[in-house]
């Protein structure tokens, strides 16, 4: 029985190295991005680049920072974690909200299920009810404990995912419909404006740059964001022959967790 069971270990080994070699090759032909599997890092759930860092979670919600080619594992246990301008912010499995001060994780007032910290050093996220909220920039950058406040706004709307760049702040909802928002340091707006597609969910990098992942699994870039055209001019498909469930871009970096965990970094 052990035997069998080592084989069956190496047959699936096998198969999964030969995915990935073909996928590399295809997604290189396709649209010029060479993808290379992340080897040294395993069954990620979740991933997050902004500003050059690159933070993550896996199925058993360990928290991991890249530097260089080594992923350190961050104490704590998070569901959920985001790098950018806002600093490096957490969620666990019981939504609570936490900042990461001076290497260690310090809790936050009030309870999200997803928060993004892409926007220009303010917070925006989600509760279990798809309630969106906004965190202000003082709030964001000044908060250092308990005893700081954190006044968190609420905004219109009912979103699963956001995530916010330099030209807006884009959003998915349970019906996988997606949204474009402006939004300030001070989490004034103008509302959302619906943005044709569908996806499951959405991540902007720190340049403007928006990709998203559909409930197939596939993946998908918006065209033509500028300062003057934030919602763009229409998406593009980033062919993949592995099914994705999350992805994230920053630095001319793509990187996407495949719905069985297999963790790449494409790049053109």
């Amino acid at each position: 029985m052990l035997a069998q069971l080592g084989i069956d270990h190496q047959v699936r080994s096998i198969i999964s190295s030969s995915l990935l070699a073909v996928c590399s090759t295809h997604v290189f032909v396709s649209i010029a991005w060479d993808c290379q599997e992340v080897v040294n890092i395993k069954n990620l759930m979740q991933i997050d680049a902004g500003l050059g860092q690159v933070v993550a979670t896996d199925t058993s919600q360990i928290p991991y920072y890249l530097v260089g080619d080594e992923w350190i594992r961050l104490p704590g246990s998070l569901k959920h974690i985001t790098v950018g301008p806002a600093g490096i912010w957490g969620i666990n499995k019981a939504d609570s909200i936490h900042k990461y001060v001076a290497g260690n994780w310090v809790q936050a007032a009030g309870l999200l299920k997803q928060l993004d910290a892409g926007g220009e050093q303010f917070i925006v996220g989600a509760n279990v009810d798809d309630t969106p909220y906004c965190l202000t920039r003082s709030a964001t950058v000044g908060y250092k404990g308990p005893g700081s406040p954190l006044p968190w706004t609420g905004l219109p709307g009912s979103v699963k995912y956001s995530s916010c760049g330099p030209f807006g702040c884009w959003a998915v909802n349970k019906n996988d419909d997606i949204y474009l928002m402006s939004l300030n340091q001070d989490c004034q707006n103008n509302g959302w404006s619906h943005i044709g597609g569908k996806l499951s969910m959405i991540e902007v990098a720190t340049d403007g740059g928006v990709f998203g992942v559909n409930s197939a699994g596939h993946v998908y870039t918006r065209d033509g964001i500028t300062a003057s055209k934030p919602e763009g001019t229409g998406w593009s498909n980033v062919p993949m022959c592995m099914l994705m469930g999350h992805v994230t871009y920053d630095l001319g970096r793509l990187w996407v967790v495949s719905k069985s965990g297999v963790t790449m970094v494409c790049t053109p």
